[in-house]
């Protein structure tokens, strides 16, 4: 039996300073949780991972050369794009589908979760924007990367993308503003919701020490199969690279642990 890793490092030139992330890449749980009570079918909802973005981040990883990062396990089990001490860290329902597993839940279990999962995560995630942050000798560029559903509820979401991000408008507006240039799509500005999340992913790793980063959302019915995600991989990775190319992206100031040694494991 195979030891369940919470991520999967992509490989990639650290030089170039870029870091791909893809919080809720996979549906994957270690085979002790079953699936947490819920039909299997639940795992091929957005209720369980971002849906195309395993293989969106996978092709840009490689069309870019640059290292990525993605997280394993199931956003049911727990959602690393939340801060410990966020209630919703362990949902239990999601979209109307009740977690057995998750409620009730025992004070132990939730943190063996947070201990098991959430927790390397996240030191995964630091570990990998140290190391090129030192590979490259600047703040490198993070870009985080989601899906949404077409859908909430009955209500259609007409974006095509979105760029959600809080106080630091540096990367989100120029993102935008490239996707818009395109003018084949509709972009969201912090549509469908707002990026404003103390704790989550992007808060914790770049907004909090000033490291230029955005969160793109691609509505999932674009990327659902191969071809879509395909399309969109050659539509955003030289938008991505030209973002990269601004050296004014990159003029920040790093807190000194960023371009020490960066933690192993």
């Amino acid at each position: 039996m195979h030891e369940f890793s919470p991520f999967e490092l992509l490989e990639g030139d650290y030089d170039k300073g870029m870091v791909l992330i893809a919080d809720h890449a996979m549906n994957g749980l270690p085979a002790h949780y079953g699936s947490l009570g819920l039909p299997d079918s639940a795992f091929k909802r957005h209720i369980a991972f971002d849906i195309g973005i395993e293989g969106l981040t996978r092709r840009l990883s490689a069309m870019l050369g640059v290292p990525a990062i993605m997280g394993c396990f199931s956003r049911l089990l727990i959602d690393p794009n939340r801060g410990e001490d966020d209630p919703t860290l362990i949902m239990k329902i999601s979209d109307g589908a009740i977690v057995p597993a998750n409620h009730p839940i025992t004070e132990e279990e939730w943190d063996n979760r947070v201990k098991t999962f959430h927790r390397p995560y996240h030191a995964a995630v630091d570990a990998l924007i140290s190391r090129t942050a030192k590979a490259c000798g600047k703040a490198p560029l993070v870009l985080s990367l989601h899906s949404y559903t077409p859908f909430w509820r009955e209500t259609p979401r007409p974006w095509h993308a979105a760029v959600l991000w809080d106080n630091d408008p540096r990367a989100p507006k120029q993102l935008i503003d490239l996707l818009s240039r395109q003018g084949d799509i509709l972009v969201g500005d912090n549509e469908p919701y707002d990026g404003a999340l103390k704790g989550d992913c992007m808060y914790r790793h770049c907004m909090s020490q000033g490291i230029p980063h955005a969160l793109l959302e691609v509505r999932q019915d674009l990327i659902g199969d191969d071809e879509g995600i395909e399309a969109w991989a050659k539509r955003l990775a030289p938008l991505f690279e030209t973002m990269n190319a601004d050296p004014s992206l990159h003029a920040v100031e790093l807190h000194p642990s960023r371009t020490g040694p960066y933690p192993q494991g």
